[in-house]
C-alpha cells in the first residue's frame, strides 16, 4: 500500500467517491478501522489529501504523511483544515471559491425574507388548518430597510447586490474597508448592529471570528432586528442568541449553520420567529456540480503540474 498517492478523508457524493477511487486510486480513509494507524503504516508516499469543508484535515493527519504536498478541498470554507500545520510544511491547500457565491447569497436573502415575512410559519399555519380560525398575524416589510453585512467578501457582495433590488440601505463591517465597494463601511461591529434592521453574517469561520457576534452585538440588533447566518455556527455566540430569541431581545433569525451540526438547540425548533435550514446554502444541482468540477480540476492540475488552481495557501 506504500504506492498510495491520494487519500480521501471523508465521503462525498457516491459518484464522486467512485470517480476518485477509479481514476486516482483514492483510498477511503473513513473506512479504515484506525485512520491514524493506517496512515502511519500506508501513507509514506501519499501526495494529496482530498477532503471537504465538513470533513476537514487535522494536524495529526498532516503529520502522519511525510510526502504530503496538497490538500484539495470541496467547499469554500477551510476553517476545518489545520492551516498552520500545512503552512509550516509548505503544503498547498485549495478550495472551491466563487462557484457557490450566487446560491449562498440566494439562500441568505431567502432566510432574510422568510424571517421577516414568516413564510415558513405561514405554510405551517395553512397546513395545520389554523387559517379556518382566523387571519395570520401581520409581518415585517423588507423593502427599504437597513441591511448590515458582516464580512463583505464575494458572498457578502452578492447579498448586497440583491438588497439593492429591494431599495435597502446597506453598510458592512470588515477588518478594513474594501477597495471599490460602493456601500458604507462601518469600523465598529456594535455600531453596525445597532443601526441595521438585518445583520447578515457572511464572514469566514475559524478562530479569528469565533464568537464575533457576541451577546452585546445580538442585543444591539434588538427586538425588531433579524440575524441571518450563512457563514459558520462558530461566528455567533449561540447560547446568547437562543436566550435573546426566547426573551424577545432579538426579533428573529434565519440560520443555515449551527455550532454543533447537525445538532440544533431544541429551543430554536420551538420558535416561530426563527427559520432553520440544514446547512444547504450551496446545495443546488448547479452549484454542487460546479464545486465538484473545480475540486477535480484542482486535483488533476496539481498532479500534472504541482500547482493547484485555487489556492488558499
Amino acid at each position: 500500500m506504500s504506492s498510495v498517492q491520494v487519500i480521501q478523508i471523508g465521503p462525498l457524493a457516491p459518484h464522486l467517491n467512485s470517480l476518485l477511487q477509479q481514476q486516482y486510486g483514492a483510498v477511503a480513509l473513513w473506512e479504515q478501522d484506525d485512520a491514524l494507524t493506517w496512515l502511519q503504516e500506508n501513507g509514506a508516499d501519499a501526495r494529496v489529501i482530498v477532503t471537504s469543508a465538513r470533513n476537514g484535515c487535522s494536524a495529526a493527519v498532516i503529520d502522519a504523511l511525510p510526502q504530503l504536498q496538497a490538500i484539495v478541498s470541496f467547499g469554500v470554507g477551510y476553517d476545518s483544515i489545520a492551516l498552520d500545520a500545512a503552512r509550516a510544511r509548505g503544503i498547498q491547500v485549495s478550495n472551491t471559491p466563487d462557484v457557490l457565491n450566487d446560491c449562498v447569497a440566494d439562500l441568505a436573502f431567502g432566510l432574510l425574507m422568510d424571517a421577516s415575512r414568516r413564510i415558513a410559519q405561514g405554510d405551517r399555519f395553512v397546513r395545520d388548518g389554523r387559517w379556518l380560525n382566523g387571519a395570520f398575524p401581520l409581518t415585517t416589510r423588507v423593502s427599504g430597510k437597513r441591511l448590515g453585512i458582516l464580512g463583505l467578501g464575494r458572498i457578502g457582495e452578492k447579498v448586497a447586490r440583491r438588497a439593492e433590488g429591494f431599495d435597502m440601505q446597506i453598510a458592512y463591517h470588515n477588518r478594513r474597508p474594501r477597495d471599490g465597494a460602493p456601500w458604507r463601511y462601518e469600523s465598529d461591529l456594535l455600531a453596525l448592529a445597532a443601526w441595521c434592521d438585518y445583520l447578515v453574517v457572511t464572514c469566514v469561520g475559524g478562530p479569528e471570528t469565533e464568537g464575533l457576534v457576541s451577546r452585546e452585538v445580538i442585543e444591539a440588533i434588538g427586538p425588531k432586528g433579524i440575524l441571518v447566518n450563512v457563514s459558520r455556527g462558530s461566528v455567533i455566540d449561540e447560547d446568547a442568541m437562543v436566550q435573546a430569541l426566547e426573551n424577545g431581545s432579538l426579533g428573529g433569525a434565519g440560520l443555515d449553520v449551527f455550532r454543533d451540526e447537525p445538532r440544533v438547540p431544541p429551543a430554536l425548533t420551538r420558535l416561530d420567529q426563527v427559520v432553520l435550514a440544514p446547512h444547504m446554502a450551496s446545495g443546488t444541482v448547479e452549484t454542487r456540480g460546479a464545486m465538484q468540477a473545480l475540486m477535480l480540476d484542482n486535483l488533476r492540475v496539481f498532479l500534472d503540474t504541482g500547482k493547484v488552481l485555487t489556492p488558499v495557501l
